[in-house]
């Protein structure tokens, strides 16, 4: 049996962002087995059931934590033990390591694959991410057969200045049958069922951490609340600054106007039913949560940075803020609860051009990378 091994800090990351991959390997009969380190516990029911084996490894996203050098030999075990055909890995952490650890592997003929999510270097980052993150990226690009952008700055990037094959692919693909099997009803049903029907609803998704930013829309709430009295936001994910959001929250009194949801295995709910997403993220790869609002003709404010730029162009098919404070956000927000004839332009507009970001459409481009350029005589 053919086998691949899919690594990456974190198996919720795979479950988040694979399936269309995995289902690709399987059609074309491979063995699919994940190494991360398991946090699924945390994650409200999130399942890794669709792959053959999944191994528990300790991987931390610090680059200074000993548990990585526990979870290096335990990989390098696991990759002589298998011979695997493939190994793909993902995220900073885990690309460092399952690359060194699969140097006899790769000798052997095992093909090493890198998908990037998103460089911490890129135009506007802090000269310490230049300075420590390419380096590095720029060293282990010589011990990788391909790696995979999902951006175009980083493909140009990586095209230009590293020492192995490198692609482009839309994303990781919006699951198109998940959302669809949504309904508008449905949506009316829910927020009626919530107590939401008359609440204009702003939805903001993601991991509760300081990149992801979400202590810039709380503090914009009372100034939100100015303007339209019956809005509310939730707030979907957990993370280690959710109580700082909490405090906050509790802070500027707005228990009642900001819901925490916590992580939800059923987003299709919660973004069928909103009436504007909202990322303030400093930075991005290529955002999902953005994707799958374009999909559901959802108007989107979000702030101007890589991620959000190859998707959203600003006063096209929503908003970009490039200066995030409580006036901005507002205002932003403001104008899209009031101009209907502006949404109705910017979801068509983000409709159209979501289409090559779906994961019918991911699939294909990841079978011409697979399976017509990476050959084992083109190396």
């Amino acid at each position: 049996m053919k086998k691949v091994l899919i690594t990456a800090t974190v198996q919720s990351h795979v479950c988040q962002f694979h399936k269309p991959l995995i289902d690709l390997l399987h059609e074309h009969g491979y063995e699919v087995h994940v190494a991360a380190r398991d946090n699924l516990s945390q994650k409200n029911g999130l399942k890794l059931d669709y792959v053959e084996k999944v191994i528990n490894i300790p991987f931390s996203r610090s680059p200074l934590s000993f548990s990585n050098i526990k979870a290096y030999k335990l990989l390098k075990q696991l990759i002589s033990r298998e011979n695997y055909e493939i190994i793909h890995c993902n995220t900073p952490m885990g690309g460092v390591l399952t690359r060194f650890a699969c140097k006899r592997a790769r000798i052997k003929g095992a093909l090493v694959i890198y998908t990037a999510h998103g460089f911490h270097f890129y135009k506007g980052a802090s000269i310490k991410n230049w300075v420590f993150y390419y380096p590095i990226e720029k060293y282990l690009s010589k011990k990788t057969d391909a790696i995979i952008t999902i951006t175009n700055e980083d493909y140009i990037l990586a095209k230009d200045k590293f020492k192995c094959r490198v692609f482009h692919t839309f994303g990781v693909g919006v699951r198109t049958a998940k959302f669809d099997s949504y309904s508008s009803e449905g949506s009316t049903q829910f927020r009626k069922d919530n107590g939401w029907s008359n609440n204009k609803i702003i939805l903001c998704i993601g991991e509760l951490n300081k990149n992801k930013n979400q202590i810039a829309l709380v503090k914009s709430m009372p100034n939100i609340l100015r303007l339209h009295e019956n809005a509310i936001l939730l707030l979907a994910g957990n993370g280690p600054y959710k109580d700082k959001i909490e405090q906050l929250i509790s802070e500027l009194n707005l228990k009642s106007k900001v819901i925490m949801l916590g992580y939800r295995t059923d987003l299709e709910k919660y973004v069928r039913s909103a009436d504007v997403v909202v990322s303030l993220s400093k930075r991005e790869g290529l955002p999902v949560n953005i994707l799958e609002a374009m999909y559901c003709k959802k108007p989107v404010v979000a702030s101007n940075n890589r991620g959000h730029r190859e998707l959203i162009e600003n006063n096209a098919n929503g908003i970009l803020l490039n200066i995030i404070n409580p006036e901005t956000v507002s205002i932003a927000i403001d104008s899209i609860f009031n101009n209907g004839n502006l949404v109705i332009e910017f979801v068509t507009k983000s409709y159209d051009k979501v289409q090559s970001y779906l994961d019918v459409e991911v699939k294909k481009q990841l079978a011409s990378i697979y399976f017509d350029s990476l050959v084992r005589n083109d190396r």
